[in-house]
Order: structure tokens, then C-alpha cells, then sequence
């Protein structure tokens, strides 16, 4: 009876996994890969909700995939620091660094999930959504550095 009355009144969360992809031959600025997608306002980050029993960074490389064709080893990306950020709406995203060759790596999206996927100079960076800027801004990029 316990458990029961302890799982009714703890808190949900959802938990997903964001990846924050930079190009390794910018020179000057670094740049990184954002989305445009059909159900947002601004640009975003690659990211996407975790599988019953997957490993975060096993999440965010496949998120990754499914939503730019970009693939990437889940052993090859970085925690963030800090590697989770809860949300108010019951989110938790947890944080990834990778980095891949733009002039090598083709973007493929699928036109319905993702409408388009773009490299872009940190300096000057698209209208972003605002959990994007927010979450940027934690890691001291873009326009809430």
C-alpha cells in the first residue's frame, strides 16, 4: 500500500536526451548543427525522448541520427557539465558534446519530423526556441551566454 501511495505522489519526469553538435574544421567561430522543426518557432537542437532502458548517450546518438542522418558513436560524445537540466514541464534533458567534419558529413532529414537541419557560426545564430537558448546559455552559447 505504500509503494502504491508513494508512486501516486512522486513526481514524473520524462527524460530525453540533447545533443549539441559542433563542426571540427570551423575556423574563427565554432559552429553547430540546429533543426528547424514543423511543431517549433526557431530553431533547436538535435534531441528526442529516451527508450525504456536506454542509456542517455545511447539515446542522444540515435536521436541524433534519426533526426539529421549524422551517426555518430555513443562512446564519442561528451557529458555536459551539467549533463542534466530539469524543466518546469516535468522534462529532464540530459546533455551531450560531439563533433564531426561538416565538409564530410551529409544532413538528411526527413521533411516531416525535421523541416531542415543547418550548420550555423555561434556568433550568429538563427531565431532559436526558447528551451534552446536556455539550455545554450547554460553552457555559455549564444544570445543567453
Amino acid at each position: 500500500m505504500r509503494r502504491r501511495v508513494a508512486r501516486m505522489v512522486a513526481p514524473k519526469f520524462l527524460v530525453g536526451a540533447v545533443t549539441i553538435l559542433h563542426d571540427s574544421e570551423a575556423t574563427g567561430a565554432a559552429r553547430l548543427l540546429l533543426l528547424r522543426q514543423p511543431s517549433h518557432h526557431g530553431w533547436g537542437l538535435p534531441a528526442g525522448l529516451l527508450k525504456k532502458n536506454e542509456h542517455p548517450h545511447v539515446g542522444a546518438a540515435r536521436e541524433l541520427f534519426e533526426e539529421t542522418g549524422v551517426r555518430v558513436d555513443p562512446d564519442d560524445l561528451t557529458a555536459g557539465n551539467p549533463n542534466a537540466i530539469v524543466h518546469v514541464v516535468g522534462v529532464v534533458d540530459t546533455i551531450f558534446f560531439a563533433e564531426v567534419p561538416a565538409s564530410e558529413t551529409t544532413l538528411v532529414v526527413d521533411g516531416a519530423e525535421v523541416l531542415e537541419a543547418a550548420w550555423f557560426p555561434v556568433d550568429d545564430l538563427p531565431h532559436l526556441t526558447i528551451n534552446t537558448a536556455l539550455l545554450l546559455g547554460r553552457f555559455g552559447i549564444g544570445p543567453r551566454a
